[in-house]
């Protein structure tokens, strides 16, 4: 097997916004770590906050290990923040603790869009871990039916990544919208949650795009790139 420049052009674009989008991410949560509340509320408090507001007393909010590893598990209704989240009494931290509180709300609330992602994650980590091996090895098999099978497989996790778009778009929009209407954050505190929320929203479009430009990638090699 060998390198085949033409992915570079497929490649590219996708790197390069993802690139740029974890500059983003990283500027904007770094200059809004260290600027406080003027309530003085941590990231758990925040998350609390607005899911009791919202009557989900429920769900639980645990602290989890890792660099901006919060997420939301709608499997055991829990709402993990990191240390720099969880403890954390800054804008980012806020903005963060309600994006994911937003997937709660989804959750609640019967999001279809949420539900939908939930169904194809087996599909999607399946089709992103073996998709990609099984095109490559029916090309160097030249064997064609091998590796439409490595593309739909693959495709599955490009549906996940672009069921993935509303999903994060809409918590973001929950989360500001909460922050605001609860009176957690007052005035020029929603514009730095803005920069955090919106510049993390990049990272999934990057995603998006460089799955979609892997995929594009393998169909033209066996529809027509591998003509001579």
């Amino acid at each position: 097997m060998y390198f085949d420049p033409l992915w570079l052009v497929f490649a590219l674009p996708g790197l390069a916004l993802s690139l740029w989008a974890q500059s983003r991410v990283k500027g904007a949560f770094n200059k809004y770590s260290k600027v406080q509340t003027l309530r003085n509320v941590t990231g758990s408090q925040v998350a609390r906050a607005l899911l009791d507001s919202q009557g989900l007393y429920d769900i639980e909010i645990e602290e989890t290990q890792g660099f901006l590893s919060d997420h939301y598990d709608p499997r055991n209704k829990i709402l993990r923040l990191s240390p720099q989240v969880y403890r954390a009494p800054s804008l980012a931290a806020a903005g963060v603790a309600a994006h994911e509180m937003g997937h709660a709300l989804q959750d609640a609330g019967g999001y279809a869009p949420l539900q939908i992602r939930s169904a194809l994650v087996p599909a999607a980590q399946f089709g992103s871990s073996l998709g990609t091996w099984i095109v490559f090895g029916g090309l160097i098999l030249n064997f064609t039916p091998l590796a439409w099978v490595g593309v739909i497989l693959f495709a599955a996790a490009v549906l996940f990544s672009l069921v993935t778009l509303p999903v994060e778009f809409d918590a973001s929009r929950r989360a500001k919208k909460l922050l605001a209407s609860n009176g957690i954050l007052v005035g020029e505190e929603m514009k730095g949650v803005d920069k955090v929320l919106d510049a993390a929203a990049l990272t999934y479009v990057a995603a998006a795009v460089a799955a979609i430009g892997q995929l594009l990638f393998f169909v033209f090699r066996l529809t027509g790139g591998r003509r001579r």
